[in-house]
């Protein structure tokens, strides 16, 4: 495979399960009281800690889950978990509270940006189990690099992408993103529910 094939299929591959358009409507719903200057920098840190997991787990993924004693299962199960605790304040239309505690509320936009968007509506088990996967598959200097370029462009779709979620909300209005809040709320639930399901899935087969 030549180096521009590679790139190819590293971006086409990590575009699809990152997939950041499916993530616009969760990143409404999740800051819709926020001003604008404060969505784009939720946008901006999503978007950062997607590059930053990726990178992390396209460099070592497999040193750091032996380290840790963490299996792939095992991390879809948490995330989901997590994922669905967010899912349950979106129905509610309020801001989460697995986020934070009342004390942390000034900090609340930067932990959003990393919990649940970056990880793992972003940079989820399925990217980081692709990413992983592809670097199993880079046999030189070139192809680890351009690895990483990929990575790059990826989390720079992602950017642009969230941020020209703002002009949907301006559309939208309170009323309507409180709406959009929770029917992707429900949507979100069924991913976390998903998420668990294929990780004990994929449990209970290593076992069996």
């Amino acid at each position: 495979m030549t180096l521009p094939e590679f790139a190819l299929v590293a971006f086409g591959s990590l575009f699809s399960i990152v997939d950041p358009f499916a993530a616009v409507p969760v990143f409404l719903a999740l800051t819709a009281r926020e001003p604008e200057l404060e969505r784009k920098r939720i946008a901006t840190r999503a978007a950062l800690t997607t590059f930053a997991i990726l990178s992390t787990f396209a460099l070592g993924g497999a040193w750091v889950f032996s380290f840790f004693g963490i299996t792939i299962p095992a991390f879809r199960i948490a995330g989901g978990v997590l994922l669905f605790g967010v899912a349950i304040d979106m129905v509610k239309a309020q801001k989460s509270s697995t986020r934070s505690t009342q004390d942390e509320l000034d900090e609340q936009h930067d932990d959003l940006g990393i919990v649940p968007l970056g990880m793992p509506l972003l940079s989820g088990p399925g990217s980081i189990a692709a990413v992983m996967v592809l670097a199993a598959r880079t046999h030189s200097f070139s192809e680890r690099v351009t690895l990483h370029a990929v990575i790059v462009a990826i989390a720079l779709v992602c950017l642009v992408v969230m941020r020209s979620a703002s002009l949907v909300a301006r559309v939208l209005g309170q009323t309507g993103l409180n709406v959009l809040s929770r029917l992707m709320g429900l949507l979100l639930a069924a991913v976390a529910v998903q998420f668990i399901l294929d990780g004990v899935h994929e449990a209970f087969r290593k076992v069996l």
